[in-house]
């Protein structure tokens, strides 16, 4: 028995790269796969690129709506899969056979994750995300920062809720660690998963998306030790940019 995926992109005026993103869903040699596609009402000719493959989409709603999360609640609403996965505009499930390798390395697990491959707006390689997905996951995990990006994990869809929307730019970091608290059996594919296009709306908006982050994690982990654990986040962020800048020297 195959289980059911479905993966949901969320879209608003993103003409550029939509297509890309879902070809790469349309593409994968995986044969149980439910796409729903959640387009904001674009209107720099998103909508036409999208329907030009709607005969192979599940579902399609254009419609404006209150922002990302909300967006994508909209699609985790229609989602009937057994997993669900999110596949937003502009980023890619890694390649062709990603989603059969991932299914592949175990069975029944109520989560599966795997690395993430970050891009510049011009498709270039930038190489790994620095948080390197950890090799065992559990909610403690984002203590250090958001290892395991939502475009690299697949969740049972029967753990799942609805976004928080009270969180603007940092709502799946919440949610991700809600689900991992419910969850008895997580899976490190050990596969690069996803590519990710750099500078989504966390990264426009990166010193709101900091506060709001810090707030979950003291929710989770308490206030004493999120301050301890964002002294460990500086000095690595630290260590990072020192090692990189003398490997670019």
């Amino acid at each position: 028995m195959f289980p059911k995926l479905s993966v949901i992109t969320i879209v608003y005026n993103n003409a550029k790269d939509i297509e890309r993103t879902m070809l790469s869903v349309l593409n994968q040699t995986y044969g149980n796969i439910e796409y729903i596609v959640i387009d904001g009402a674009s209107t720099d000719g998103t909508l036409a690129i999208i329907k030009k493959h709607e005969d192979r989409l599940a579902k399609l709603v254009s419609e404006k709506d209150s922002g990302i999360y909300d967006a994508m609640n909209k699609g985790l609403a229609l989602a009937t899969g057994d997993y669900v996965l999110f596949m937003n505009s502009g980023d890619e499930i890694y390649d062709p056979a990603t989603v059969e390798r991932v299914f592949a390395t175990a069975p029944n697990a109520d989560i599966y994750y795997g690395e993430t491959e970050m891009y510049d707006e011009n498709w270039k390689s930038l190489g790994r995300r620095r948080h390197q997905a950890p090799e065992t996951f559990t909610w403690r995990s984002f203590k250090y920062g958001m290892s395991i990006s939502h475009q690299a994990i697949y969740i049972r869809r029967s753990l799942t809720e609805p976004y928080n929307l009270t969180y603007k730019y940092s709502a799946d970091i919440d949610w991700i660690i809600k689900i991992a608290k419910k969850a008895s059996s997580i899976v490190n594919t050990h596969l690069y998963v996803a590519k990710y296009l750099v500078g989504g709306i966390s990264k426009k908006k990166h010193s709101e998306s900091l506060k709001e982050r810090f707030q979950i994690f003291n929710n989770y982990y308490g206030l004493v030790a999120n301050l301890i654990n964002h002294v460990v986040i500086a000095c690595n962020l630290v260590f990072y940019f020192l090692r990189h800048k003398r490997t670019n020297d």
